[in-house]
């Protein structure tokens, strides 16, 4: 194995601890600040089909913003693993939509409209200061963002105590557009992570 992969074997191992000893009460007050960051920064999103997630080992749970966009009109899709190796597919969901799990016990929609996603909130074990997301090592989002043309917009949500100074990115890694935390909103400019404001995002990113 080379050096970087053993480097970031240890490091998910690490955070991923970190991010499990997140106390009940930081837990609830930070995904708070992230569900207001993207449903007040990102209005856009109303109007677009948006790839989300299901939470797992500790990740921010999306499903308050999957309610707020779902509420107003927007399409929202869940990742279906196919195998290893093979990009994921978007499928659509919504409250009510029939889901299963994969190997990973990961819920998915069962069964519904495989759909081409506009945008895509993605989970990261954690983040460094180019935008570039360390993930669990299969590389099923990078591999699905190559494959979509237009390349969606990124959002990668995550925890301000995952935020390392660099993941050392290789050639097949991709860098977020935009990174979430409860601290801040990064917006990605001149290849490094810039805080701005809600205020400032929702007019990047507002209704068309």
């Amino acid at each position: 194995m080379n050096d970087w992969q053993e480097w970031r074997k240890q490091q998910r191992a690490h955070l991923i601890a970190r991010r499990k000893q997140i106390t009940i009460a930081e837990r609830a007050s930070w995904s708070e600040a992230i569900t207001d960051s993207l449903t007040q920064g990102f209005p856009l999103l109303q109007q677009r089909c948006v790839g989300f997630y299901s939470p797992y080992q500790g990740e921010y749970d999306p499903a308050p913003v999957m309610a707020y966009l779902s509420a107003r009109g927007a399409t929202l899709a869940l990742p279906e693993v196919v195998g290893p190796h093979q990009p994921l597919k978007f499928r659509k969901w919504w409250p009510q939509a029939p889901m299963r799990k994969d190997a990973y016990g990961i819920a998915f929609p069962h069964d519904t409209e495989q759909v081409t996603i506009d945008a895509v909130v993605i989970p990261m074990i954690g983040f460094d200061n180019q935008g570039y997301r360390l993930g669990y090592g299969s590389g099923f989002f990078d591999r699905t963002l190559a494959t979509i043309n237009p390349r969606p917009l990124t959002i990668g949500i995550a925890f301000e105590v995952l935020h390392l100074p660099t993941i050392s990115p290789h050639e097949h890694d991709i860098a977020m557009d935009y990174v979430v935390t409860e601290k801040t909103i990064y917006c990605l400019a001149d290849h490094e992570l810039q805080p701005i404001a809600r205020e400032v995002c929702a007019m990047k990113n507002g209704l068309k």
